[in-house]
């Protein structure tokens, strides 16, 4: 797609855009293989040893680590960034469990040099990280704030230095406030374009060295708790809707965003890309490995959460028909073209991943019924997390065989969990509760490779401590122990666990 034909078609559904007209080489481009080249191949069946006590990985899977801009960079009023709806959320109190914003996090944007230095140490040569939309434009449309883009610029000369290829998210849920003020950010199909506007301008600009790319991290996440219907979600931008239809609206405009960021990619870089969808999907798990109930988790997976209604129009070009039938009249208005759009190739799929639910054979209509976890099942540290390693092996599988996308390569690009970190008598964080969650599910992973799926790469979350949204800093998920007052760097057992895993290539 070339520059041309990506500006005709940017006014979503009339929609205007607002794209740059001056912005540099485009090139028309099909999705091609750059850094990932080596490990997106087609699937095949690999020999990786006694799986009970080896648990090997090949030599060119991707190991990494991942992070996002609000939640570690702080800076939040600095060269010329705006608010985000992530400030203006945290600023009111109650909307945080700690009353906390990120308005400092973990001071990467100042410490970003120390932080690839950790990375260095922990051995990774892949990191996903997100851009700041408010830091690159910060009314959301318009002009485009140079000092931001300057920011990104050194970050990914640095892991340049260090031979870490950076893996870049365009938006990690920190919409500009601006454009919650003026439409309703993802109430309105405008979004979809200046988002598209807002990717042109930051690919154009980094492109040269950033050659693997994400439109948008979890959609579900910053559209349907986002949202409420007469009630305050948990997350920003925290608004109140009348209906449910009008949060399914949501989802939809931030797919045709999706849609809009891979084209707008395509058209912007000025090398051979990656493009690639981040999605936390809903895994149901067969209780047993039953054929009866292997059967009902497949037929289940299209109407759990929101799945029908994202990755299925977001990798097969149509909403699930189970999922439309389950919506009625609360379905999202759908324009002639918008699926399209929306179905754009891919080179590849990231699945955030760290639970799941357990699915049964059922004598009812449905053919399946969804089980609720009993009190006594294990969680790991905040309320949702469900201990459910096999859902890393079900979520692929469900990807390539429910979805019948089995040409898609995977990449976890979320895999991890809070613990209650404290320092020791000799100033360490003995996390081997972390370990314990970790070893499981890398365990699980090795289970999709060793059957043939393609499973590619694994970014834990996270290198670091950070801001836990609507939990402020009460939850720690990071690998590397932050000291919020001092904001020194601390690596805990996992870190050094997770150094050895990638250092032997397998689960030690």
């Amino acid at each position: 797609m070339n520059r041309r034909k990506f500006l005709s078609i940017m006014g979503v559904g009339g929609v205007s855009s607002f794209m740059p007209l001056g912005m540099a080489r485009c090139f028309a481009q099909q999705p091609t293989a750059t850094s990932l080249s080596s490990a997106i191949t087609q699937p095949q069946k690999i020999a990786l040893g006694d799986p009970v006590s080896n648990y090997q990985f090949p030599d060119n899977f991707l190991w990494g680590a991942a992070t996002s801009a609000y939640q570690i960079e702080g800076a939040a009023a600095e060269d010329g960034r705006k608010p985000s709806v992530w400030d203006t959320f945290s600023a009111v109190p109650g909307h945080i469990k700690d009353n906390s914003t990120g308005a400092v996090a973990c001071n990467h944007y100042h410490l970003y040099k120390t932080d690839v230095k950790l990375m260095a140490e922990l051995g990774i040569k892949h990191y996903r990280f997100s851009i700041s939309w408010p830091r690159i434009i910060p009314d959301g449309r318009g002009a485009v704030n140079e000092k931001g883009v300057d920011f990104y610029k050194r970050l990914v000369d640095t892991l340049h230095q260090y031979g870490i290829t950076p893996h870049a998210t365009l938006f990690h849920w920190d919409s500009p406030q601006a454009l919650e003020n003026l439409y309703g950010s993802w109430r309105s199909r405008e979004m979809a374009s200046d988002f598209g506007s807002y990717a042109y301008a930051i690919v154009s600009r980094l492109g040269s060295s950033i050659t693997d790319w994400i439109t948008l991290n979890e959609i579900p996440s910053f559209t349907h708790l986002g949202y409420g219907v007469n009630t305050s979600p948990p997350l920003a931008p925290g608004t109140r809707v009348k209906t449910y239809k009008e949060v399914w609206q949501t989802s939809h405009n931030a797919l045709l965003a999706h849609g809009l960021g891979c084209q707008a990619i395509r058209a912007a870089s000025r090398r051979p890309c990656t493009v690639a969808l981040v999605d936390n999907t809903s895994v149901t798990v067969p209780i047993t490995e039953s054929e009866a109930d292997v059967a009902a988790a497949k037929k289940a997976f299209p109407v759990s959460w929101l799945n029908g209604g994202i990755i299925y129009p977001a990798l097969t070009g149509a909403y699930s028909p189970a999922m439309l039938e389950k919506l009625g009249a609360d379905a999202p208005d759908i324009h002639s073209g918008d699926l399209k759009t929306i179905h754009q190739p891919l080179d590849w799929l990231g699945f955030n991943v760290y639970t799941g639910v357990y699915v049964r054979a059922a004598d009812n209509q449905q053919g399946y019924e969804f089980l609720d976890f009993p009190k006594s099942y294990p969680t790991i540290y905040i309320p949702w997390l469900y201990m459910l390693p096999e859902s890393i092996y079900w979520g692929i599988s469900h990807i390539s065989d429910t979805l019948g996308r089995k040409d898609l390569p995977v990449y976890i690009t979320e895999n991890g969990c809070p613990a209650q970190d404290e320092l020791n008598a000799k100033g360490e964080v003995i996390d081997s509760d972390r370990i314990l969650y970790l070893r499981q599910y890398l365990k699980s992973a090795h289970r999709a490779l060793s059957q043939g799926y393609p499973l590619k790469g694994y970014f834990l979350w996270s290198l670091m401590d950070n801001f836990e949204w609507a939990w402020g800093y009460e939850r720690r998920f990071g690998i590397t122990y932050i000291d919020y007052k001092t904001e020194k760097r601390l690596p805990k057992a996992s870190f050094h666990w997770y150094a050895e895993c990638i250092r032997q290539k397998r689960v030690v």
